[in-house]
């Protein structure tokens, strides 16, 4: 008499974790941290108008961003990712085979870029201008320009990843809902940038909620790194 077996039942690619729980809650944590650290510095800010009257050295601060944007994205590989066998490729998606996939994801890179910017000048009607917390911390002098480059594209790809990948991935795992997994990271993303106030905490919330609805309707980060990396460059240098 044969007997039924039931079929095995493979978890989907957005229904497994991409790391373990303890990994998500201790960068959660980090990033919290760093959204009380941006409090502090705003308190600091507005008790000595001063610090954000005079341009600073910004050289060893931009090297420092640089470090760490890459140390978290080692540590969101090495502790994390590797520990469930999730690829970097499964996060960032999407193939460069011919010299047109590179070109049609720049292209979708500028048309992201074109829809933040009106986003963003809507948002400067609505709340007026923002980053004017950083504004004495953008590069200057050729030095500094060429540092900043290095710091937008290590932020392009690393943030990109970590939170349009790492963590959209794993809170769809976690919640069963792609929409929830979108809010999540954009607001957690949004906090991640406390040190240049609330205001501004609220625009990039939308960025990371704007950026996570690209990359799920291309199934890929490329475009979302390109556009991110060039946005930055552009805004730290010629204030576009």
């Amino acid at each position: 008499m044969a007997t039924a077996v039931a079929p095995v039942v493979e978890p989907t690619q957005t229904s497994k974790l991409v790391a373990p729980r303890w990994h998500t809650a201790a960068l959660i944590s980090l990033f919290l941290g760093l959204a009380l650290f941006g409090a502090f510095f705003q308190r600091q800010a507005r008790a000595q108008p001063a610090m954000l009257q005079q341009h600073p050295q910004v050289a060893p601060l931009y090297l420092s961003l640089i470090a760490a944007e890459w140390g978290l994205f080692y540590w969101v590989w090495k502790g994390g990712l590797r520990r469930t066998g999730t690829k970097i490729g499964d996060l960032i998606g999407g193939r460069w085979s011919s010299p047109k996939d590179v070109l049609t994801d720049f292209g979708i890179a500028i048309v992201l870029w074109g829809g933040w910017s009106l986003v963003e000048r809507a948002g400067d009607r609505l709340m007026g201008p923002g980053h004017a917390a950083i504004q004495t911390l953008l590069p200057q002098r050729a030095l500094e320009i060429v540092l900043w480059i290095g710091v937008s594209i290590s932020a392009g790809f690393c943030e990109e990843f970590v939170f349009r990948g790492y963590f959209q991935r794993q809170f769809q795992a976690l919640s069963h809902s792609r929409w929830i997994a979108l809010f999540l990271q954009a607001v957690l993303f949004g906090i991640a940038h406390g040190y240049q106030g609330v205001q501004a905490c609220v625009r990039i919330a939308i960025f990371g909620a704007f950026f996570g609805l690209f990359a799920i309707a291309r199934k890929s980060l490329r475009p979302g790194m390109i556009a991110h990396a060039g946005g930055d460059i552009l805004g730290g240098i010629f204030g576009i």
